[in-house]
């Protein structure tokens, strides 16, 4: 097998291992509560800032005097930095001390969260939004190290991982419940107060609750930085790429392949430079290697069949008319049957366990978007209820044993493989949502052009039994339009809108059933992998005694 090659930089060398640290004493009750509370509020705070942007675009596309689709930007610009700020910033943790990296990483929020407030346009808006990015990704970071202050070392896997990946994952649902209520009586302006409310808050936390400190390592070296901008270049390029492919279409905007392209050309740069270092900022010999390789696929598809509900669900709600309002109650029924879940895993998670929980989250998924692709032009949001409920369910019994089993990984490697972990998950969660969204709604785009090439027949003049439909709609117009001709030609209008929103309708009913083919196949394979898994593990029958001759 040929050496890898060793990098000649001083600064790669390998860092001094840190002198040991005293055991710190065990936190009282009262302590492990404020830091649990503290952990809660820091992981709601970063997932709220997502949630209000993707819960109302429209809403936020007229406060900036601009169009659904430009709006997007301010959502790009968003994801842009979080899968790839944390590659840099846990090297920058261990390099410059734990409390310096939490204060200095609050502040910025809340600087950028008071930015907020003074925006009145689209372009303002796309800049403080990349800021608040950037500025959101340590907090993921702060919320997890403080509950594992609050958490004993023998609870952390089970109490740590899930209640805060619980708390990261309840922002999107959660912003659809409080929105209304925020923009009742006024503008975007309330929730941009409310975000640096709760930003202030997290400050006086951070500041007033100190961590545990932890020895200091000279872990950066000059081409982390290097590494670092090609990845988050990469990783930009696949968000911006996978938000706008459905919105422009990727047969109809060049741009969209360029950029796609040169994101691939910048990985993959990347990828080849890390190989070639001793000491590399992400270890792509271990997450290629056949375990991990295994869990990113897990990891990927789970992201990508949950699109069901932050792009299907949502998109046909939009689709038929329903305002924020109106999908309240089916949020909050969400956010219970999220929150259910997170205390299942809080009492039952464990690496072992995982495949058991993946089973039932993707039957779990599957039954829901099966029961969603029955959805018609009538349906509302109290059809969705169990369905969405279960996908909610779901989605939280997936994350923390799959994270469990990654850490667990990680750490028999040694803590040097964490960073590469964080990276795998960081990449497949944030990419695989945006990707999975982007695939379903260009699904959504084909088959809705498709359906309305069948329907097209049905408003066309010729068509006899089309009359009486085009005279009772004719008729219903008549208290407000005189003329003949013009109420005529409004009632085409009407019928010719009904049968594109029935074309959208059937659209989504065919991404919701490839969704469910997609679980059903994903169940398949994890269960043809937990049976193989099983046959080589099985014991050998013992060999028979031969039979003495008579």
């Amino acid at each position: 097998m040929t050496a890898r090659p060793r990098d000649t930089h001083g600064p790669e060398t390998a860092p001094a291992a840190p002198a040991p640290v005293a055991e710190p004493p065990a936190p009282t009750r009262a302590r492990q509560v404020i830091y649990a509370g503290a952990a809660v509020v820091i992981a709601l705070s970063q997932s709220l800032s997502m949630g209000f942007v993707s819960a109302n675009l429209p809403q936020l596309a007229g406060d900036l005097h601009a169009t659904t689709v430009h709006a997007y930007w301010v959502m790009a610009a968003f994801l842009a930095p979080r899968a790839s700020m944390p590659v840099m910033l846990i090297k920058i943790r261990d390099q410059f001390g734990l409390r310096r990296f939490a204060e200095i990483g609050i502040s910025a929020f809340v600087v950028v969260m008071v930015l907020s407030l003074w925006v009145d346009d689209l372009h303002s808006a796309v800049v403080v939004a990349f800021l608040s990015g950037c500025a959101a990704a340590p907090l993921s970071s702060l919320a997890f190290l403080y509950m594992i202050e609050a958490v004993p070392p023998a609870w952390r896997a089970k109490l740590a991982i899930s209640s805060v990946l619980t708390m990261i994952m309840l922002g999107r649902p959660l912003a659809r419940v409080l929105l209304p209520e925020l923009t009742a009586e006024a503008s975007w302006h309330a929730v941009s107060l409310f975000e640096t409310g709760l930003a202030l808050i997290c400050l006086a936390l951070i500041f007033k609750l100190p961590l545990t400190p932890r020895p200091l390592q000279k872990v950066l070296a000059p081409l982390d930085f290097l590494s670092f901008g090609l990845i988050a270049l990469g990783f930009g390029g696949f968000t911006a790429s996978f938000t706008f492919g459905a919105l422009y279409y990727w047969t109809q905007a060049r741009w969209l392949g360029l950029v796609l392209a040169g994101s691939i050309a910048l990985l993959t740069l990347a990828v080849v430079i890390e190989l070639q270092r001793r000491d590399p900022l992400v270890d792509f010999h271990w997450l290629l290697s056949p375990p991990i390789l295994h869990l990113a696929g897990t990891l990927l598809v789970f992201r990508i069949a949950l699109s069901e509900q932050s792009a299907g669900a949502v998109g046909l709600l939009r689709t038929l008319g329903m305002q924020p309002d109106q999908e309240q109650l089916l949020f909050a029924i969400v956010v219970l049957a999220m929150l259910a879940a997170g205390a299942v895993c809080m009492g039952f998670n464990s690496p072992a366990r995982a495949p058991a929980f993946h089973i039932v989250a993707l039957v779990m998924i599957a039954l829901g978007a099966w029961m969603d692709s029955h959805a018609t032009a009538l349906t509302r949001p109290e059809q969705m209820y169990l369905s969405q409920g279960m996908i909610g369910f779901a989605s939280i019994l997936f994350l923390p044993p799959a994270m469990a089993k990654g850490l667990g990984a990680a750490f028999a490697k040694g803590p040097n493989y964490l960073l590469s972990f964080i990276v795998l998950f960081l990449a497949t969660q944030s990419l695989g949502g945006v990707i999975g969204s982007g695939l379903f709604r260009s699904v959504v785009v084909a088959q809705s052009a498709l359906h309305a090439s069948e329907l097209a027949p049905q408003i066309a003049p010729g068509n006899l039994a089309l009359a009486p439909t085009l005279s009772a709609t004719a008729a219903a117009y008549a208290p407000q339009i005189s003329d003949v001709a013009q109420r005529s030609a409004v009632a085409l209008s009407s019928v010719a809108n009904t049968v594109q929103l029935q074309a959208q309708v059937l659209a989504y009913d065919d991404a919701f059933r490839l969704v469910v083919w997609f679980a059903l196949a994903a169940l398949a394979l994890l269960l043809g992998h937990i049976a193989l898994q099983w046959a080589r593990t099985r014991p050998a029958p013992s060999s028979l005694s031969p039979v003495s001759a008579q």
